[in-house]
């Protein structure tokens, strides 16, 4: 992360204007995870122990509601999809209220990020087939949201031209982090100086302290897990990669939009193997799946409380005063 982040996220977003947006492009922000790690800081914030997407840490919006906000400086609520568990639904409730509503998928339960992202995937695939789609998690930090988006829709035209690819986002890594994982950079597909994208080599996730070094001095880029893609793509590579996962899912077709739709889904979920996305479809480094690096964006991942700190403490003016709290995890 960079250190010259000194203004408040909150007026950054106030002051950027929506960007145009790709009529094909769809959202969807991932919003199901427990946040297990952050339940010390939920207690001093909220008084209970909510997951972390639905904390208000910059001020007073939620980190849910600031990804809706990044969003939809490309992407119209109308196109994009929430997807949460059924009981977060309270919580998500509060987040998507008011005008240019988002859709809500609300899951029965848990089945990783697999489901979470192959749901909407089948989801938008019906409504327009054409349909390119850039996954969100809801628990990240982005100061330049702006640019950050720019790259975004630059990333889905170049799918327009190459729909049979999958683009992971990269985030410049400044330090031998080893929370993060790490792509090695492969062989060059676009060397556009604004959407420069690459095959993906090797995945190093949580790597040593030394291993860390060595990707950091090869030029190694942060793995974002934001990912776009079109959506026939993403449940293609889902059933080639996780054909239970994906054959639960497709057989709920016949009952989408009948009284037999939520008997369905919970059917569905009860049978579905748990299975996480990046590890099943994206670490065996397939030849769809490429990676293209922001420039100029900092960003950073808020998956624990020193994360949490070093962010706030860069990227505000002043400390707000929960700063001072144990966070370490219950």
């Amino acid at each position: 992360m960079s250190s010259d982040a000194a203004s408040s996220p909150l007026a950054l977003v106030e002051a950027v204007p929506p960007l145009p947006s790709p009529p094909r492009l769809w959202g969807i922000v991932l919003a199901g995870g427990e946040g297990v790690r952050l339940r010390a800081l939920a207690r001093q914030i909220c008084g209970d122990e909510r997951p972390k997407q639905y904390l208000p840490l910059f001020g007073d919006r939620t980190l849910l509601r600031e990804t809706l906000d990044r969003v939809a400086l490309a992407i119209p609520p109308a196109r994009t999809a929430v997807v949460t568990l059924r009981h977060h639904a309270g919580y998500v409730a509060g987040e998507t209220r008011g005008d240019g509503l988002p859709h809500v998928l609300l899951q029965p339960e848990d089945r990783g990020t697999a489901a979470g992202i192959l749901l909407p995937a089948q989801w938008i695939l019906r409504r327009q087939p054409d349909a390119t789609v850039a996954v969100f998690p809801s628990d990240h930090f982005v100061l330049e949201e702006a640019a950050f988006m720019t790259h975004v829709a630059r990333i889905a035209g170049w799918l327009d031209e190459h729909p049979d690819q999958l683009v992971l986002l990269g985030a410049q890594a400044t330090a031998a982090e080893v929370e993060y994982g790490w792509i090695e950079l492969g062989q060059p597909l676009s060397a556009a100086a604004d959407s420069r994208i690459w095959r993906v080599r090797r995945f190093w996730e949580k790597p040593s302290a030394d291993t860390a070094r060595l990707c950091l001095q090869a030029g190694c880029l942060w793995n974002t897990l934001v990912l776009l893609g079109k959506a026939a793509t993403f449940v293609r590579a889902g059933s080639e990669a996780l054909p239970a996962v994906h054959d639960r899912l497709a057989r709920l077709e016949p009952f989408l939009g009948t009284e037999e739709e939520p008997w369905a889904l919970h059917q569905a979920y009860a049978l579905m193997p748990k299975a996480d996305f990046s590890r099943s479809v994206l670490e065996p480094c397939p030849p769809f799946l490429a990676v293209s690096e922001m420039p100029g964006v900092t960003w950073s991942d808020l998956g624990s409380p020193r994360r949490v700190q070093d962010v706030v403490r860069r990227a505000l003016g002043g400390m707000p005063w929960w700063l001072g709290a144990d966070l370490k995890a219950s």
